[in-house]
C-alpha cells in the first residue's frame, strides 16, 4: 500500500511538471499511412512522376498482398514451393498534402515490409531501393516535401524474378506504413535500448541507452528524462541527464534506473512496463518516445537447459512462416493474435520467426501474450537456395539489414535468441571458398581488421569467418542475448560450429545425433531449432496406424500418391524428420535440451512436401491452413499443458466390419477405456514409450466412446457417433463483437452436419456466402493443401466436413449478417456487431 501511494504521488507530480513543460501540440506523431492508395499490377514508365494519371488505378488500403488475390497455376514461376501463385511488378501511389504549419517538422516514412525489391519515390525523386522483402526500412521525406501542396509518394515493387523463396512470400506493400512526425531534435529511429543488468525480488537495475538526433542547423543542449511506468501508468523509477548534441549529429546518453520490487515478465504473467523518454530543450518538451520493457532473467545452461527467472523449463515452441492462410502475407493483427491464441491453448510457449524478420506487430503480441521468441534474420547467406533469392544481394546488404533488424527488435522482452541463419549452405566446405586467401576473405566479408589478425584467429575457413562476422556484428548491437543458427549438419566440423561464434548449438532435426551433443560440444547449451517435419492432412487416416510412412524415401526423390494426403495418426514424416511423439520423449528424457521449435505450428502456403502440383501448401502444421487443429494438436496439449485433455479419433463413419484404429490423447487420468456401442474394447494407459492409447476394433454403425478414470473415478468421457446424410450447416464465429476499425476480423467456422447435429466427416459440399451490413468477406479456406479454389471468393467447398469464412469490419459501427447456403442443405445465418 505504501509503495502504491508513493508511486501515485510521484506520478501526480510528474504529470503536473509535464503539463507545464509540454507544448499544446503533439511533439511526436506516428500516423497510420495505410489508407488511400492506388495500385496497378504491372510496370508503367514515369509512374513515379507527380503528374502521372493514376485515376484508373485500383483504390485500396494497405497492407496489401496482390498474389493472394490470384489463381493457382502450375505455370506461375514461383512454383509449388512458392505457393503456385503469381508474382510480377506492381506500383502504389498515394497523394497527400502536408500542412504548412508543419514546415519546421521532420517527416519520415516507415515501411514495415515490402516484398520485394522496392524503390520509393517522393515527387519523382528516388529516396532509395531496398531488395530484402522482410526488412523494415524508412526514408526522410523532409527535403523533398512541398508544404501546403499536393505531394505524391510512389512505390515500385518488383517480385517478377522467381523463384526467390522456398515458401510463399506474398507480393507488395504487405506490412504497415507509418508517417513519423518529429521536431528537429528527437530520439533517433529505434533510438532507445533498455536492458536489465541485475534483477532480484527486491530490485532490478535497468540500463538505458538513448540516441538523441539533432537535425537542426544549430547545436542543442537538452535534457533526457527517462521514466519507467508500470502497467497502471504509475512511475516506478526515473532519471534525468543533460546532453549536448551537435548540429546534424547524434549523441548517446547512458542512464540507469533502480526499480524496486520488480514485476517479472514470464510466459504465464508477461508483465510489461513502459519506458517513457522525454527530450526537453529550453524548458520545452520536444520529443516523447515510448519503449516496452519486460524485466526478466534467463540463461541457457549446458546441463540444465533453459532457465527463466530462476526456474528450469522447456521451450515448447513452434516455427511459423508469415502468411495468414487465406489472407496471404498482408498483415492483420487480429489474424496473428488468433494464431497465437490457438497455439497458447495448445500449451505452446515459444515462436521461431522462420526464416526472416517478422512483422513488428507479431513481436508486440508475443510480448503481451508470453512467448519465447527466436528471432531470425536470414534463410541464406552468400550461397543461394533458389534462382533469384537474397543471396545475390547478401554481400552488399547484409550489414544494413542485420543492423536494422537488431535495432528494431532488441527491446522486445519476448525475444530470447537471435538466429543469424537457417540451414545456410555455408555449413559445408566449398572448393572455391576454401582456396581464397585471407586477404580476399577480408575484402569479401568487409572485416574491420587486417588479414594478419584473421590469420591469428586460426586460419578459419571463409564460411567460419562469415559466421563469426555476423555474430560479432550482432553482439555489438545487443550483447545480452545468445546467438544461434538452425543447422542441418550436426558434425562438429560444420563451419558454423567451428567458428566458435554460436552461443547455443542449434540442430534442425538429427534426433539420432542429439545424445552426443554434450560430448561433441562440451559446455555449450543446446536447443532443437527445428524438429519433426511430421506430415498430416486434417481428417485423413491411413491404417494400420502402427505402420510409419516416410515420404519421400529420400529428400531429393519425387513422391507420388494419388490421394495427395498424409495420415493424421502421427505415423507419417519426412526422411530427415520424426514423429511428434519421438521428439517429445527425447526432450523429456534429456535435461540438457533447452526445448524445441516444431516445424510447424500452422500449415503455410507453399512448400507442399512431399507432393508436387497440384499440392500448393504445406502438410507440416499441427494446425491446418484454416486454423483447424489436426489431431496432433491434442497430443501437445496433453503433454505441454495442464488443461484437461481427452481427444478420441478418428471419426466413426466407415465400412461395416472394417478394422479401425482408434487413438486417444489424454492427461490428468490413469487410464482410458473404449466402448463400441456400449461394449468395452479394453482399458489402456499411456507408457513412457507410448504417449497415446490405441485400440483396433471392428466398425459397426452407432457410437464409439472413451471413458477416462483417475484413481478409479470417471473424470471424463468423449463420444463420437456415426453421422448420417448431410442436412444442415452450422456457423460458429470466433468473435461476435468486433472493433469498428476497418481491420478487425471474425473467423467463422462452417460445419456440415446431419439431422442430429453430428459432423459429417467426409462432407465436401460447396457452401456459398452472403453478407449484409458492415462487414465483407476477407477470405475463405478449408485447410485443403490441394484445393484450387481462390482464397478471395464468396464460396468454398467443405474439406472433411469443414470450411472457413473470414469477415472483416468495413470501418463502420453496426451489425452484419452472414448467410450460408448449399444445395440440399438447410441454410444457416449468424450475426456480428462492431462498435
Amino acid at each position: 500500500m505504501v509503495k502504491k501511494l508513493a508511486s501515485l504521488l510521484c506520478g501526480v507530480c510528474f504529470l503536473l511538471l509535464a503539463s507545464c513543460a509540454a507544448s499544446p501540440e503533439k511533439v511526436r506523431e506516428k500516423i497510420d499511412f495505410n489508407d488511400g492508395w492506388r495500385f496497378l499490377l504491372g510496370d508503367e514508365p514515369q509512374a513515379e512522376e507527380v503528374g502521372f494519371a493514376d485515376t484508373a488505378w485500383r483504390a485500396l488500403d494497405l497492407p496489401h498482398d496482390w498474389a493472394i488475390e490470384g489463381d493457382f497455376s502450375q505455370d506461375n514461376p514461383s512454383g509449388t514451393g512458392g505457393g503456385a501463385l503469381p508474382g510480377g511488378i506492381g506500383w502504389y501511389r498515394k497523394t497527400f498534402v502536408p500542412d504548412k504549419a508543419d514546415a519546421d517538422k521532420k517527416f519520415r516514412i516507415v515501411f514495415d515490409g515490402v516484398y520485394m525489391n522496392s524503390e520509393v519515390f517522393l515527387n519523382g525523386v528516388s529516396l532509395g531501393h531496398r531488395p530484402y522483402g522482410y526488412i523494415t526500412f524508412s526514408y526522410d521525406l523532409t527535403p523533398h516535401l512541398k508544404w501546403g501542396e499536393k505531394n505524391v509518394l510512389a512505390v515500385r515493387v518488383d517480385n517478377s524474378e522467381q523463384p526467390n523463396s522456398r515458401w510463399y512470400s506474398g507480393c507488395g506493400i504487405y506490412r504497415n506504413v507509418w508517417l513519423v512526425k518529429t521536431g528537429a531534435v528527437h530520439v533517433a529511429e529505434w533510438g532507445t535500448y533498455a536492458t536489465v543488468s541485475e534483477v532480484s525480488d527486491a530490485q532490478a537495475d535497468l540500463d538505458i541507452q538513448t540516441r538523441v538526433a539533432n537535425e537542426s542547423a544549430m547545436p542543442a543542449q537538452v535534457k533526457v528524462h527517462s521514466s519507467l511506468l508500470d502497467a497502471e501508468g504509475l512511475i516506478v523509477a526515473s532519471g534525468e541527464t543533460d546532453c549536448f548534441v551537435e548540429a546534424g549529429k547524434e549523441t548517446e546518453v547512458s542512464q540507469q534506473l533502480k526499480v524496486g520490487n520488480p514485476e517479472r515478465w514470464d510466459i504465464d504473467t508477461p508483465y510489461l512496463y513502459t519506458l517513457l523518454t522525454e527530450v526537453v530543450q529550453e524548458g520545452k518538451q520536444v520529443d516523447r518516445y515510448e519503449t516496452p520493457v519486460g524485466i526478466r532473467s534467463f540463461s541457457f545452461d549446458a546441463e540444465k537447459g533453459f532457465i527463466l527467472n530462476g526456474r528450469p523449463m522447456k521451450i515448447n515452441g513452434v516455427c511459423m512462416h508469415h502468411d495468414l492462410g487465406c489472407l496471404g502475407a498482408a498483415v492483420n493483427v487480429r489474424a496473428m493474435e488468433r494464431q497465437l491464441e490457438i497455439l497458447k491453448e495448445m500449451g505452446c510457449n515459444g515462436i521461431r520467426c522462420s526464416h526472416n524478420p517478422p512483422a513488428p506487430e507479431l513481436l508486440d503480441l508475443c510480448d503481451r501474450m508470453g512467448f519465447i521468441v527466436m528471432d531470425e534474420a536470414f534463410d541464406m547467406w552468400r550461397k543461394k537456395k533458389t534462382s533469384h533469392d537474397y543471396a545475390r544481394y547478401f554481400d552488399e546488404w547484409y550489414e544494413r539489414d542485420l543492423r536494422d533488424f537488431i535495432l528494431r527488435d532488441r527491446n522486445h522482452p519476448s525475444i530470447f535468441i537471435w538466429s543469424i541463419g537457417n540451414e545456410v549452405l555455408e555449413q559445408w566446405s566449398d572448393a572455391k571458398a576454401d582456396t581464397l586467401s585471407l586477404e580476399e576473405a577480408n575484402l569479401i566479408l568487409n572485416f574491420g581488421h587486417s588479414a594478419d589478425m584473421l590469420a591469428k584467429e586460426g586460419e578459419m575457413s571463409v564460411n567460419s569467418l562469415l559466421a563469426k562476422r555476423l555474430a560479432e556484428f550482432v553482439k555489438v548491437l545487443d550483447p545480452t542475448r545468445p546467438i544461434t543458427t538452425g543447422c542441418n549438419e550436426p558434425n562438429p566440423a560444420n563451419h558454423l560450429f567451428k567458428s566458435g561464434a554460436m552461443d547455443i548449438i542449434g540442430y534442425n532435426y538429427h534426433n539420432a545425433n542429439i545424445p552426443d551433443v554434450p560430448k561433441n560440444f562440451p559446455n555449450k547449451p543446446f536447443i532443437i531449432t527445428e524438429s519433426n517435419s511430421a506430415l498430416a492432412t486434417r481428417g485423413y487416416y491411413r491404417m494400420p496406424s502402427d505402420k510409419v510412412t516416410v515420404c519421400p524415401d529420400r529428400w531429393d526423390k519425387p513422391y507420388y500418391d494419388p490421394t495427395f494426403a498424409c495420415s493424421a495418426y502421427d505415423n507419417c514424416h519426412v526422411p530427415w524428420g520424426n514423429t511428434h511423439e519421438e521428439t517429445i520423449k527425447l526432450i523429456r528424457d534429456n535435461a540438457f535440451i533447452s526445448g524445441q521449435y516444431v516445424w510447424t505450428g500452422f500449415d503455410y502456403i507453399g512448400e507442399p512436401t512431399p507432393y508436387g502440383w497440384p499440392a500448393r501448401s504445406s502438410y507440416f502444421g499441427i494446425v491446418d491452413l484454416a486454423g483447424f487443429p489436426k489431431d496432433a494438436y491434442y497430443l501437445y496439449q496433453a503433454e505441454w499443458s495442464d488443461k484437461p485433455v481427452l481427444h478420441l479419433f478418428p471419426h466413426w463413419n466407415w465400412t461395416p466390419g472394417q478394422d479401425i484404429d482408434m487413438w486417444c490423447y489424454y492427461n490428468n487420468a490413469d487410464e482410458v477405456e473404449l466402448f463400441v456401442n456400449g461394449k468395452s474394447q479394453g482399458v489402456k494407459a499411456k507408457t513412457p514409450d507410448c504417449l497415446h492409447a490405441a485400440w483396433r476394433v471392428k466398425f459397426e454403425p452407432g457410437s464409439v466412446k472413451v471413458v477416462a478414470r483417475k484413481e478409479g473415478k470417471v473424470v471424463g468421457e468423449k463420444e463420437i457417433r456415426t453421422a448420417g446424410t448431410p442436412v444442415q450447416i452450422r456457423l460458429t464465429p470466433d468473435r461476435s463483437n468486433l472493433y469498428a476499425d476497418g481491420r478487425d476480423l471474425s473467423f467463422v467456422t462452417v460445419e456440415i452436419l446431419d439431422k442430429d447435429g453430428n459432423l459429417c466427416p467426409n462432407a465436401d459440399n460447396l457452401v456459398r456466402f452472403q453478407v449484409e451490413g458492415n462487414a465483407f468477406i476477407a477470405g475463405v479456406d478449408n485447410g485443403s493443401p490441394i484445393s484450387m479454389e481462390r482464397f478471395k471468393d464468396n464460396k468454398r467447398k467443405a474439406f472433411y466436413g469443414k470450411c472457413l469464412v473470414v469477415l472483416q469490419n468495413t470501418g463502420d459501427a453496426g451489425g452484419a449478417r452472414l448467410k450460408a447456403v448449399s444445395d440440399g442443405l438447410r441454410d444457416a445465418e449468424v450475426s456480428i456487431t462492431a462498435e
